[in-house]
């Protein structure tokens, strides 16, 4: 049976981003960013997007970075993207954490992070509660509504839960799935077509 390459391409689904919802890239972008990459939005304005790819974990653990952390459990650290790669980031849903900046009632980003680690070294709770990212996804004015008329993205929703998930290995296959039937059979093909 041949190949049909257009019927693994996005068309717009006319979903407009918001503050809160994730992109999908397609199946077989080639970027080592935002392959089979699902990214969180934490910012969308008219002045441009700021985001978080949910499903890309860096072999690494938050207290091989943060020196002065004592607890011993592995807390994964994400690619968040390819801006500011040498800045750690968090979202989290722990909102006595001062200077957090909400994303909504319940979701919010950084904070004091002297606060936070205090908090990890107490023994506070981190699964589930706080994601750690290096870098972030962004969009200056216009240019994600560019990309999407591109049918570059696919836009959805996803549970705030399981934007703080750590175990991300289905996370894109989970967010076509939700868009129906279409977008769930792209999760059966491999990256690299030929190789089927």
């Amino acid at each position: 049976m041949p190949f049909d390459e257009d019927s693994f391409k996005i068309k717009y689904n006319n979903v407009v981003p918001a503050k809160g919802s994730i992109l999908i890239s397609e199946p077989f972008l080639i970027d080592s960013y935002f392959q089979r990459a699902v990214v969180f939005l934490a910012e969308h304005s008219t002045e441009g997007s700021m985001g978080f790819v949910l499903n890309k974990n860096l072999d690494i653990s938050l207290s091989e970075l943060i020196k002065d952390l004592t607890v011993k459990q592995h807390i994964p650290v994400f690619l968040g993207g390819p801006v500011n790669v040498d800045t750690l980031f968090f979202l989290h849903n722990l909102p006595f954490i001062p200077q957090s900046h909400p994303i909504s009632d319940t979701l919010f980003l950084n904070g004091d992070f002297d606060f936070l680690k205090d908090y990890i070294n107490a023994g506070g709770e981190i699964d589930g509660k706080i994601k750690f990212f290096f870098g972030y996804s962004g969009w200056n004015q216009n240019q994600l509504t560019e990309e999407l008329k591109e049918n570059a993205w696919l836009v959805g929703s996803i549970p705030e839960i399981d934007t703080l998930q750590t175990n991300t290995v289905k996370v894109w296959e989970k967010a076509l799935a939700s868009l129906g039937e279409k977008y769930k059979k792209w999760t059966k093909f491999p990256k690299d077509p030929s190789l089927n």
